[in-house]
């Protein structure tokens, strides 16, 4: 809406404010296109990091040393192999996963550290903490299943109403009428245009701030 009417004002011609509010709807687009795929990839770390919680605590109940549980799980999911090198070289095995758990997704991690911590500390089964551990990151996994469940009908909606425009202009064009010249080949328009795309991308992003918070 600004580029707009910066270009009324000084004179811009059509095309260039044109230009300027297409670059806005796809750096829009393109935001929350990011957004989508950075959830994605925490949704399968997360699920990364209750498989290798899983495969330590059966790797170290079957008898494995703590360097081989560690190497399995490296070899599963390269995330962790600096963890496995800092358990090889005799470093602070603890703080290698909290380092870990700073991805996005990775926020177990935290609680294996914790597990691995008081388990030598205290001298108590580390295949139980971590056990334990797993039991406790699958039960969260199921919360969020059904978070999800219950906001998806929220999110579609979201989807639903920014789709509505587009329809508009399809039924405005079969019943005779030109919205896309009026849309691309006038101020007004563009006007109209311009915030119409500002209001549907600001209220994507706030219906998935909203759902992000009800999820967290």
């Amino acid at each position: 809406v600004a580029a707009v009417g910066v270009g009324a004002l000084l004179g811009a011609p059509e095309p260039a404010a044109l230009a300027l509010v297409l670059a806005g709807g796809a750096a829009g687009a393109h935001r929350l296109w990011r957004q989508r795929v950075r959830a994605a990839v925490a949704e399968q770390t997360r699920d990364r990091v209750l498989e290798c919680c899983d495969l330590l605590a059966a790797e170290l109940a079957a008898g494995q040393s703590a360097d081989a549980a560690l190497g399995q799980a490296a070899e599963a999911w390269p995330a962790i192999g600096p963890v496995a090198q800092c358990q090889a070289y005799g470093g602070d095995v603890p703080a290698a996963l909290r380092r870990a758990a700073l991805e996005p997704g990775a926020e177990g991690m935290a609680l294996v550290a914790a597990a691995w911590h008081v388990s030598h500390r205290t001298g108590q089964g580390l295949a139980d903490a971590l056990g334990r551990v797993a039991q406790a990151l699958r039960d969260a996994r199921s919360t969020d299943r059904v978070v999800r469940g219950e906001l998806a009908s929220a999110r579609a909606t979201a989807r639903l109403v920014a789709a509505l425009p587009v329809v508009a202009l399809v039924i405005g064009a079969g019943s005779g009428g030109d919205p896309l010249s009026f849309l691309l080949g006038t101020p007004v328009g563009l006007a109209c245009l311009a915030g119409g795309l500002g209001l549907g991308f600001a209220g994507l992003a706030w219906i998935e701030r909203l759902a992000s918070e009800g999820a967290r």
